[in-house]
């Protein structure tokens, strides 16, 4: 009889391989279960990579454009997006071998890809060939798929999602995107630099509704200058038309019909949770969702769930690191706690816009009117002044004595220079210490240490300090 598995991973995605290499590391006996051929999930295949390789691509396409028109240059033609998705799939390829069979192999994982499967209890699963795999525990890290909003007559058409999209040999002359989230947007604002009519619709009257509210104008305005959007709005129905595919909208009361050549829908992600048989043997969903704890365990004790499947955060990151405690928590019984307060995530479009801990709005929530907002302007950085980049600010939220409780900015690659704050806040640094962290002249990162000096600024000039330092000049000077 076949010696039971000390863990089994059902998902080869960010947080499975976390959650595999791990365990295997530490001299567990793992399986790992994937139900396409090669390793890596979503971020690998059709988000993260691809779409961040899109960006660049439009990015330099847009840059280009805008710095021939400053300089008294002339550029001709149109991009081809077929060199920009040749671009993709080079990326991909560069990056498989992280996530490769070989590497997982040479680790001492069993692998069984071209596999899917579902509970027979809480300790074996059977795979879709009959075989079945005993474990004493499991993590569910089975990813999401794009959600399909119910409009009607959409199965009849053929559109893009973020699994699709880069498959495109040619660049869609009207493009709509139904969403106007975080996928809905990179990918909105990458096809219109490459020259597609871009209409994005949207159900709430904004658009990063989730960021700081000082955040939102100025990303909103940036975008609607690439493309057109529709706020308040509800795609409802759409139908072929010689051609064409025609969208009809609902916009407050209103219908409107959009023509497009091709429909990107962006609206939202679904977990793949179904067929697993879950709830079957006391695995408690909700909406889908796996529902965990704060250690990430479900309501059968030895079955773990991580990424898009615990309806938390669905980032990459968030899986690795949710990954990495449930390794500690299955194997070794360490009972950690996961703790979201550090975990920052940031948007691609250019700019990009980043998000850590709480806005201001939360704060006060929280708080009440005890915290401190500190923020700047990428207009008075020097190192921006110097790139002739005025678009974009920071905003710190502190307590009074300077913890920070959240950081957030809007800039051209804000996912870069807002580590630093990352890391200070993970540290229990205030945002005082960033002041004396000395930054070479003239960086990005100096828009940081500006916040930071408001806050000594407020410290020792404002209030009876300097009153007394007054004194204490007069005295022995």
């Amino acid at each position: 009889m076949m010696k039971p598995y000390d863990l089994i991973v059902i998902g080869g995605g960010a947080g499975g391989l976390t959650v595999a290499a791990g365990a295997a590391s530490l001299g567990a006996q793992v399986a790992l279960i994937e139900k396409n051929e090669l390793l890596g999930g979503d971020c690998l295949h059709y988000g993260c990579v691809p779409s961040k390789a899109l960006i660049k691509s439009a990015k330099e396409v847009y840059n280009a454009q805008k710095a021939a028109a400053k300089f008294g240059l002339t550029v001709n033609g149109q991009a081809d997006i077929a060199v920009a998705m040749e671009r993709v799939r080079s990326a991909i390829s560069d990056l498989q071998h992280h996530d490769s069979h070989e590497r997982f192999e040479s680790l001492g994982v069993d692998i069984y890809s071209q596999r899917t499967g579902r509970f027979v209890d809480s300790q074996q699963f059977e795979l879709d060939n009959g075989k079945i795999l005993k474990g004493k525990r499991f993590v569910i890290a089975t990813g999401s798929r794009p959600f399909i909003p119910p409009i009607e007559g959409i199965e009849e058409v053929d559109y893009l999602t973020n699994e699709t999209i880069f498959n495109l040999k040619e660049l869609p002359k009207r493009l709509v995107v139904i969403g106007g989230g975080a996928i809905g947007l990179e990918m909105a604002q990458s096809l219109a630099r490459f020259g597609s009519k871009v209409t994005v619709v949207e159900t709430s009257d904004t658009i990063f509704g989730r960021e700081d509210e000082d955040m939102i104008p100025v990303i909103k305005s940036e975008l609607e200058k690439e493309m057109d959007f529709l706020y308040n709005s509800m795609a409802k129905s759409v139908r072929l038309e010689n051609g064409t595919k025609l969208l009809t909208v609902e916009k407050e009361g209103n219908k409107i019909d959009l023509e497009a050549d091709d429909i990107l829908i962006a609206t939202g992600r679904k977990p793949n949770t179904d067929n697993l048989g879950l709830e079957e043997i006391g695995v408690q969903l909700d909406k889908g969702n796996v529902v965990v704890n704060e250690h990430l365990q479900t309501t059968v004790s030895n079955i773990f769930a991580v990424g898009d499947t615990n309806g938390q955060y669905p980032f990459t990151h968030a899986a690795g690191m949710e990954g990495k405690l449930v390794v500690r928590n299955a194997l070794i019984g360490f009972k950690g706690k996961i703790n979201y307060e550090n975990l920052p995530w940031v948007t691609y479009t250019d700019p990009e816009v980043y998000h850590l801990g709480m806005t201001e709005k939360e704060a006060k929530e929280k708080h009440g009117d005890s915290i401190k907002v500190f923020k700047v302007e990428n207009k008075d950085v020097d190192r921006f002044a110097t790139d002739r980049d005025d678009v974009g600010l920071v905003k710190v939220i502190t307590s009074q004595k300077g913890e920070i409780l959240g950081a957030h900015a809007v800039g051209r690659n804000a996912g870069d220079w807002m580590q630093e704050i990352v890391f200070a806040k993970t540290q229990g640094n205030k945002i005082g210490d960033l002041s004396n962290v000395i930054h070479p002249y003239p960086t990005h990162g100096a828009i940081l240490e500006n916040a930071a000096n408001q806050f000594w600024r407020e410290k020792l000039f404002e209030g009876v300090i300097p009153k007394i330092t007054e004194k204490y000049i007069q005295i022995f000077r």
